[in-house]
């Protein structure tokens, strides 16, 4: 009798072990591909950016001492503002509430893109991946983009901004025009 007993208890351990697992399994897979990904929606970033972003990561953590931080209310903002600052040298790209509050960005340097190639459209379409990516955990749907400067990178960022889900409601150029104020800059001597 007392052997039946056991057997059946272990069997049930081992049943609920067994339960235990899938769930545990379950939830580590889970965490492993957020952690494999960093962020939510970055899953389709080339590999070699994705494994440079990791990387930074990784060195940040190491460079990071502990400290205690408030914990932030996550803000669920559908509508806002994206500001594309596109230069012959850099693309920058920022997503903010409509108050101007900014929820994620992304920069050429950030994305690991060096030299000249931080300015090409290829650049500004990864960087704006990025910075959706980060914006949909927020909510984010619906952006006015505003455009300023003159670089290579103004018109990807833009039809990355739609393609990556976000609906474009308008587009505003915002570059900043002389009315004959300043004395200008000698030209360049190439």
């Amino acid at each position: 009798m007392s052997d039946e007993k056991k057997t059946a208890e272990s069997q049930d351990e081992v049943e609920k072990k067994d339960l235990d697992l899938t769930t545990d399994d379950e939830a580590v897979t889970k965490q492993e591909k957020v952690e494999e990904n960093g962020i939510k929606g970055l899953e389709e970033l080339p590999e070699d950016i994705r494994l440079k972003l990791e990387k930074k990561k990784a060195e940040n953590a190491k460079k990071a001492k502990v400290k205690k931080k408030k914990k932030k209310v996550a803000k669920k903002v559908t509508v806002g503002k994206a500001f594309v600052k596109a230069t012959y040298n850099n693309t920058i790209v920022t997503l903010t509430d409509l108050n101007g509050n900014v929820i994620s960005w992304g920069s050429a340097g950030v994305a690991g893109f060096k030299g000249p190639k931080k300015s090409t459209p290829y650049a500004a379409q990864i960087i704006t991946r990025i910075a959706v990516g980060k914006a949909r955990e927020c909510g984010l749907e619906e952006v006015s983009v505003f455009v300023k400067g003159v670089g290579t990178g103004r018109e990807s960022a833009v039809r990355a901004l739609n393609s990556n889900g976000l609906n474009v409601t308008s587009i505003k150029d915002v570059t900043p025009v002389p009315h004959n104020g300043c004395r200008a800059r000698r030209p360049r001597r190439v």
